[in-house]
């Protein structure tokens, strides 16, 4: 405002920048929400960032997906030892009522199957564990990459809209007007400006993403090699049980079954 309380040129000029500014903008989000074609030679310079955009989906769903995997896995772990020792525990008490070889091997079958019942549900441990450091890992990791990329999306609308605008300004441009001049070189400082802004936040996004995508990997290497551990031992005792019983049971008579018609 001048003394007069008026507006001064320069605030109305300022006005009308930041409009224009918004506009493009604006249009430049309706070209890529309606899939209309952008200039190649823009697209194609973003196509390393775009390709580490991929990366960080991937990573970001199989996260997703690889929660719900262990959630349905310690269900069913939990089923299958239940199960196991509901057998185990049946064949016991069979084996209580009846004195021939039979009920010895019964009795045999059914402790060993008690035992690994027991034995199964040590697996639960490191599911959770794993599951644990991925909830974080997307939490906190995930997240924080991605909001990054948001920012990154927002500089590189307001870098492409801007080139939009020195486009549409350089095609009436006349460079013996010295008012188009001057608005001309106002455009191209927007460009610059906008475009080192999305520069800066590109290389953020791309360094994230190699951070991310070597982070999971070491968590997943800790907490799978704890995993395959535990259950590595689960079948070796599993099977020098299953084994002793077999040894046993190798003097036994089998039973010889004949259907009557």
């Amino acid at each position: 405002m001048d003394s007069f309380g008026q507006p001064r040129s320069e605030d109305n000029q300022s006005v009308v920048s930041r409009m224009q500014k918004k506009y493009w903008k604006t249009k430049q989000v309706f070209i890529k929400a309606t899939g209309k074609k952008e200039d190649e030679h823009v697209v194609a310079s973003d196509a390393e960032l775009d390709a580490k955009l991929e990366v960080f989906h991937s990573i970001q769903e199989t996260c997703t997906e690889l929660l719900k995997i262990v959630e349905k896995y310690q269900l069913r772990l939990n089923v299958i030892s239940e199960e196991e020792n509901e057998l185990g525990l049946f064949l016991k008490f069979q084996a209580e009522r009846d004195v021939t070889q039979a009920g010895k091997m019964m009795d045999a079958t059914g402790k060993a199957l008690c035992s690994s019942a027991k034995q199964r549900l040590a697996l639960y441990m490191p599911l959770s564990r794993l599951k644990q450091e991925v909830e974080t890992f997307s939490q906190r990791a995930v997240s924080d990459t991605l909001m990054t990329i948001n920012r990154m999306e927002q500089a590189r609308t307001e870098y492409r809209g801007a080139l939009l605008w020195m486009k549409d300004v350089s095609q009436e441009l006349d460079p013996d007007t010295l008012k188009q001049m001057e608005k001309f070189r106002k455009v191209q400082i927007q460009v610059r400006n906008s475009k080192a802004s999305f520069d800066k936040l590109k290389m953020d996004v791309c360094q994230k993403v190699d951070l991310l995508g070597a982070s999971r990997c070491n968590m997943l290497s800790h907490s799978l090699t704890t995993y395959q551990r535990t259950l590595l031992g689960f079948w070796e005792k599993t099977a020098r049980m299953m084994s002793q019983i077999y040894g046993e049971c190798v003097n036994f008579y089998p039973y010889d079954f004949v259907a009557l018609k």
